[in-house]
């Protein structure tokens, strides 16, 4: 990286200048970098090496309004007002602080221009936090509401609970947007089950894919996302693995985001015997002998080499070598 070498005086007087004179609170230092004939402008992160400051901004962040006044602030940090009144009018000239006077006292809050610098600076809130339990009640009155007239409550109930505990098991982040996705998932599997036992399915109705794979992380997550992008809704595809991940690797999402392909909200889902009842193929990439067999479905085993912690020209490989059984796959289906 080159280094930063400070205009001159004038010079750097003039840039600043000739950008619509900023104001001499915000102290912005100007740059020339040596390799370009180019001015940066680079905000004053120092002022926060200081602990006490990066303390402070963190308390008026956290808080439950978004503002602290030196008084609370002081005792909070077992400091004397005058000092943290010394830190506030540093963190007030460098523009990370506003100041709003309410009455006799004088509240603080981050300014909004840098908050995402403060931010980036402490580190989001939410990173490490305890995730919230699923509103189950909720997700189950709005399954009711997409399923009406096909489950009753209590199915739909059962089926919330049930796919919670399985995600829970597998450390699943996004835990209750997950479960409500994932308990849709198998009751529609269940509902198209149940038709196809009835009636033998309808001759109109799209044809459904599942692809097993051990961790549902990468293979059948290469395989559905590209089926999804060339056949689009004249297929059904699902995703499960026999022991999943909890979420899927980064490489696989690049690798299909070279080629245009987006994984939207797909995530790993333990595999479930709706999700196999309610198949036309049932495709597994080295899952062994996981995946429950049922009459009527037809088995295709890929046999692929798992891309999870392969450079990237392998994870490429693979992506291209599952592309073309996809392709094949399509054309034996007659979509």
């Amino acid at each position: 990286m080159s280094a930063l070498m400070p205009l001159s005086r004038d010079r750097a007087r003039r840039g600043r200048a000739s950008r619509g004179n900023r104001a001499a609170s915000s102290r912005w230092r100007v740059y020339r970098l040596s390799s370009m004939d180019s001015v940066v402008e680079v905000p004053p992160i120092a002022v926060l090496a200081d602990p006490t400051r990066a303390r402070i901004l963190r308390l008026i962040r956290d808080s439950a309004d978004g503002r602290a006044l030196v008084s609370r602030l002081a005792e909070t940090l077992g400091l004397r007002q005058p000092t943290v009144s010394h830190h506030m009018k540093a963190l007030l000239a460098d523009g990370f602080v506003t100041r709003e006077p309410e009455g006799r006292v004088v509240w603080y809050s981050i300014a909004p221009d840098r908050y995402d610098a403060v931010v980036a600076l402490l580190g989001d809130p939410a990173e490490g936090a305890p995730e919230s339990e699923p509103d189950v009640d909720r997700i189950v009155a709005d399954l009711a509401v997409r399923f009406r007239g096909v489950f009753g409550a209590e199915t739909i109930a059962a089926y919330v609970a049930e796919s919670r505990d399985l995600l829970a098991q597998h450390g699943a982040p996004l835990l209750a947007s997950r479960t409500a996705a994932f308990a849709a998932s198998r009751l529609a599997a269940v509902a198209r089950s149940e038709v196809r036992t009835v009636s033998d399915a309808s001759p109109s109705a799209p044809p459904e894919v599942l692809f097993v794979c051990v961790q549902n992380a990468g293979r059948s997550q290469l395989a559905a996302a590209i089926l999804k992008q060339l056949a689009g809704d004249r297929v059904v595809v699902r995703t499960a693995g026999s022991e999943p991940a909890a979420d899927v690797r980064g490489s696989i999402v690049t690798a299909l985001d070279e080629i245009g392909v987006g994984i939207g909200g797909e995530f790993p889902k333990p595999l479930t015997d709706e999700a196999v009842r309610a198949a036309d193929v049932v495709v597994t990439m080295g899952c062994g002998d996981a995946c429950p067999v049922y009459p009527g479905r037809r088995y295709l085993d890929w046999d692929l080499e798992d891309p999870v912690g392969r450079p990237a020209a392998t994870v490429r490989a693979i992506r291209d070598d599952i592309d073309r059984r996809v392709r094949t796959l399509i054309a034996e289906l007659g979509i």
